[in-house]
């Protein structure tokens, strides 16, 4: 399949922008050689989870073969060394990320746990009467979230209001697939404690631009979290330069193993935060009446944290940094100029987000005339073409476009027009059969 990208009509063209040779980082993952329904494989599911590559797949292998121990209280060697591995991908994500501190690197097993944890310590620091201003709600209170958000990034400030009194907002989107804005000042106001936003949505491709929103909860004097699911795995990311006080990615999205997750959050914050989960690790002193809790990031990872995992994540960090972040963020950009001008010769096909690949990313979901985005998952499957049916855990963003669902296809560093123009024989296929 082809490696080279085609530029189309009215895109810039530029000589000075990160390449990588493309057929190069593809021979780094075994599963993309597979076939599948005697097709060669077109993965097009990297925003459900990513492939991973031999250099994660060998470290993974390495630690466990050779390096396997709990991590945190062992004197021996095998313990010193998974410690010493566990603490370094810390370090590297926080690198990574441009982190002042690798204290402020919480490992969690997912995206949906590190908003939940933020979620319940507003939570328990509202039920003390001794919490943190900034993490008490109640009624007249109200968090601000949009109507693009991952059911992870609703749903516990749901239960939060519920529990608290507390009441929830959104911003709207517009017939384009971007965030409505134009009532930012009422709904961002001095009622707000917290705007929870997606970075990147999976299931628009929208890339949310987010200094002027930043400005507007500075002003109020609120918190800011980002849900960067979709944006740290296919652009740089700086909080520092994006002034949030949360944000939480995931490692499988990534090129990492499933299992590891990330809340990045502010020293003062996460030393403002009251514990989610108790158990052990996460205790200063413990006594038959009552516990004193460490200091951030071990007061949040009670228990045996995901060790293994955390290794992983720090080895796709490696091979993620040594492609380099603008070079990815410029072939998915390239990629997905591609897609749209491919998608667009297809007769009754309906992309949802924007039309143009100016902030957006290579996730693209649309519907195929009155076809069953099931029915054209099945068509596309039996083609060797992997794509995501259904609402995407994005249901009210369906609601708002009038859909019940979609099919979603989303791209990543391996991606190819090749697969793109697979993908666009099969939606043709998918229209010959279904009529």
């Amino acid at each position: 399949m082809s490696s080279t990208i085609a530029i189309p009509p009215g895109m810039p063209q530029y000589d000075d922008v990160p390449r990588f040779d493309v057929d190069r980082v593809r021979a780094d993952f075994p599963i993309l050689s597979r076939e599948v329904n005697g097709h060669p494989l077109v993965y097009l599911d990297s925003a459900a989870t990513s492939q991973k590559p031999r250099q994660v797949l060998d470290v993974l292998r390495e630690h466990y073969e050779r390096h396997n121990a709990n991590v945190s209280r062992s004197v021996h060697t095998l313990g010193t060394e998974a410690t010493e591995a566990y603490e370094g991908a810390r370090a590297k994500v926080a690198a990574f990320i441009n982190a002042p501190s690798p204290d402020e690197v919480v490992f969690t097993k997912n995206v949906t746990e590190a908003i939940n944890l933020v979620a319940y310590a507003f939570s328990n620091a509202s039920a003390a009467a001794k919490g943190d201003p900034r993490f008490r709600l109640g009624p007249g209170d109200e968090v601000v979230i949009s109507e693009m958000e991952h059911h992870s990034n609703l749903v516990p400030w749901q239960l939060l209001c519920e529990r608290t009194g507390a009441t929830l907002r959104w911003f709207g989107l517009t017939d384009g697939g971007r965030l409505d804005e134009s009532n930012l000042d009422e709904l961002v106001n001095e009622r707000t404690k917290l705007v929870s936003l997606v970075h990147m949505s999976n299931i628009l491709g929208t890339v949310n631009a987010t200094s002027r929103i930043t400005r507007r909860v500075r002003e109020v004097g609120a918190l800011l979290l980002l849900d960067c699911a979709q944006s740290v795995p296919h652009l740089p990311m700086d909080v520092v330069d994006y002034d949030a006080d949360f944000i939480a990615f995931t490692g499988h999205k990534m090129c990492g193993p499933t299992g590891i997750g990330v809340l990045w959050g502010r020293s003062e914050l996460l030393a403002a935060m009251p514990p989610v989960l108790g158990g052990g690790s996460m205790i200063e002193t413990v006594t038959m009446g009552r516990s004193t809790f460490a200091a951030p990031p071990a007061r949040f990872e009670a228990g045996t944290p995901p060790i293994a995992e955390a290794v992983g994540l720090g080895a796709a960090i490696d091979y993620l940094s040594g492609i380099g972040m603008q070079a990815i963020q410029w072939h998915e950009k390239e990629l997905t100029a591609y897609a749209l001008d491919a998608l667009s010769t297809v007769p009754g096909l309906r992309i949802f987000g924007p039309a143009v690949p100016v902030g957006r990313g290579g996730t693209i979901s649309f519907a195929l005339g009155d076809l069953h985005p099931h029915d054209v998952g099945q068509v596309l499957d039996s083609q060797g073409v992997q794509v995501r049916v259904g609402h995407h855990c994005a249901r009210p963003t369906c609601v708002r476009y009038g859909v019940p669902a979609t099919t979603r296809a989303s791209f990543y560093l391996y991606t190819t027009t090749g697969e793109i123009d697979a993908l666009v024989r099969g939606l043709d296929q998918a229209r010959k059969v279904f009529g």
